[in-house]
């Protein structure tokens, strides 16, 4: 039986990202993150619109989304409750978050040079992906109170490295869902994904049927 529900949060399971910008000082931000989501080689994120990432990538217009798996929970979760602001936002010094100057470092991450954005990769992560800055759009600005608070971000991706090990056999291209394992965030508790429960008739469609203009410019441009 149903009833009616009023959860504080709605995580209901989403990708762990760690995002990578570039500091007014050069130095490197690393922020997780766990509301984003693909269409195509396109990222929609959602962020506060008060944090040092959002902050970064307005004034630079680029980032690496991390994809760590569940084998980088630890230094994730080392990155819990720290911010690149300060001072820190009022809203995160009352969660208990504390300044961080050095992300990289206190998590126990490696920065490895990107080839076409400024931020670095995180050489850990099985999947890094090189982004531009597209727009931003506005959450919530009908509420007097959250107007201003958020933001979605829509970024594209132009570069994608994989991990050789969750690689398909044969073929670069393609990740093999047996082999990665993401980390999932699951009403603020860390998880990874199981065995497949079950063939997808989806999977029947070839991938390269969904291939977008933006994968063929980003094809293009790591031929050059």
């Amino acid at each position: 039986m149903h009833q009616i529900s009023n959860p504080s949060i709605l995580y209901f399971g989403t990708p762990v990202v760690l995002i990578s910008t570039l500091n007014e000082n050069n130095s490197y931000n690393l922020a997780p993150i766990s509301s984003a989501f693909w269409l195509g080689w396109r990222c929609m994120i959602g962020i506060s619109a008060l944090s040092k990432t959002t902050e970064n990538l307005l004034r630079t217009g680029e980032c690496v989304l991390n994809l760590p798996s569940v084998n980088e929970v630890a230094a994730v979760n080392r990155l819990a409750l720290t911010t690149g602001s300060k001072p820190v936002p009022e809203g995160k010094l009352a969660k208990g978050y504390r300044f961080e100057p050095d992300k990289f470092d206190i998590a126990g991450l490696s920065a490895v040079d990107s080839e076409i954005v400024v931020a670095p990769r995180v050489l850990e992560c099985p999947v890094q992906m090189e982004a531009q800055l597209v727009a931003t759009h506005p959450i919530a600005e009908e509420s007097s109170t959250q107007r201003g608070k958020i933001v979605s971000i829509e970024l594209k991706v132009v570069r994608v490295y994989l991990e050789e090990s969750i690689q398909m056999k044969d073929n670069p291209d393609r990740v093999d869902p047996d082999k990665w394992r993401p980390l999932i965030m699951n009403f603020q508790q860390f998880y990874g994904l199981g065995e497949q429960v079950h063939p997808s008739i989806l999977a029947q469609v070839p991938e390269q049927l969904y291939q977008s203009s933006d994968w063929k410019a980003a094809r293009e441009l790591s031929v050059e």
